[in-house]
């Protein structure tokens, strides 16, 4: 019985320890992709400062919403309009456009800070 229970707990806490916590700043990274029909169900362009969240912590109630990124070379401001099934749980990926805004494409994956609003 104790084994059972400590293994429960165990588990729980492991699971808890691996979600991340959005409404605080989020260490990650940031990739691009081609932006094309989301998983919110609308079609964007490259051009528009939108981003896909990972797996882990992408939900339809998180379409639309806002997320303040940061990088050592600027900031921006994008929309939740699709996930990232490839992405780490604290990772993001962006339109080109967006990525640009915070590194260079042929950086391909740079460390940045980010929150949902």
């Amino acid at each position: 019985m104790k084994f059972t229970l400590f293994a429960i707990l165990s588990f729980g806490s492991l699971l808890i320890q691996g979600a991340p916590i959005l409404n605080k700043r989020t260490s990650g990274s940031a990739t691009f992709y081609e932006v094309g029909l989301g998983s919110c169900g609308k079609t964007n362009s490259d051009s528009e400062m939108v981003a896909a969240l990972s797996a882990d912590i992408m939900s339809k109630s998180k379409c639309g919403k806002s997320v303040n990124i940061k990088s050592s070379k600027g900031s921006v401001t994008v929309k939740v309009v699709d996930t990232c099934p490839g992405c780490g749980a604290t990772d993001i990926d962006l339109s080109p456009s967006a990525f640009k805004k915070l590194g260079s494409l042929s950086q391909g994956r740079i460390p940045v800070t980010w929150s949902i609003n």
